[in-house]
């Protein structure tokens, strides 16, 4: 599965208000995405539950992995 790496540029990282946006606009995407942190386990980035339990604060490196569309969504999350 493709893959690309982002830092979180929010100054709250993905949480409350951030990571709400964040898990809409992933759950609009035609394929599903995931969303890791370092060498954890991915979790889906359309559960605000799994994306608030990355912990992703700003400065994190996160890891973005989706199917065929990949750039298309990825740039859409970025």
């Amino acid at each position: 599965m493709p893959e690309r790496k982002v830092v979180i540029g929010s100054s709250t990282g993905l949480h409350a208000r951030p990571a709400a946006l964040f898990v809409e606009a992933a759950g609009q995407q035609p394929v599903a995405v995931l969303i890791r942190v370092g060498d954890r386990s991915p979790v889906p980035a359309r559960s605000m539950l799994s994306v608030l339990s990355l912990g992703a604060t700003y400065g994190t490196e996160v890891t973005l992995l989706a199917g065929n569309t990949f750039k298309k969504v990825t740039e859409k999350l970025d």
